[in-house]
């Protein structure tokens, strides 16, 4: 019972992004602008511009290196061959579960701060102290949807932006881009 209360109100939440989303873009489109906002302990350039402030879900995507516990068999002394290693069968499926797990995938999720700023997307996850920038100029490509935002990057891994402000968030960079 508690679960569909939550996801009822998560389903609530990100439905009022998206309403956010429409009424920023129309905004946008009959010529306003972006007003900015207070972004305290943010370390901003000179001239750079705070537009929001929010907390969302952040994730990247990229593939790791395979690692796995190798070459658990044994020797047998066998009457026809002589002398010869047997491997652990659990070698193989060992073997393809760290190939499966080191495959690109989206990582790392947590739980993040994002500021949107004239210069571009500033990231602090709630696990460290370091603001992570994310420039507009290198933005390669921009997927929004409802629940999430992707962000492509020439220089690093595609970010995930995932929560109900990630619409409005997509409306906002994308209008920033434009702007350049």
């Amino acid at each position: 019972m508690w679960r569909r209360r939550q996801n009822d109100a998560e389903e609530t939440a990100l439905t009022e992004g998206v309403h956010a989303a429409s009424a920023l873009a129309a905004h946008l489109q009959n010529g306003g602008r972006l007003l900015p906002v207070e972004a305290a302990d943010v370390p901003l350039t000179v001239g750079e511009t705070a537009f929001a402030d929010v907390w969302c879900s952040a994730a990247r995507f990229y593939g790791t290196n395979v690692v796995y516990p190798r070459s658990t068999g044994y020797w047998e002394n066998h009457p026809t061959f002589g002398r010869q290693w047997v491997p652990n069968a659990l070698d193989a499926r060992r073997r393809r579960e760290a190939e499966a797990a080191a495959e690109p995938q989206w990582r790392d999720h947590t739980p993040a701060r994002v500021v949107l700023t004239s210069t571009g997307v500033r990231l602090r996850p709630t696990s460290s102290m370091d603001w992570m920038p994310f420039d507009h100029c290198l933005l390669t490509d921009l997927t929004a949807g409802p629940h999430g935002l992707v962000l492509s990057y020439s220089t690093c891994a595609p970010l995930l932006v995932a929560g109900p402000a990630a619409s409005w968030l997509g409306v906002a960079i994308e209008h920033l881009r434009r702007a350049e």
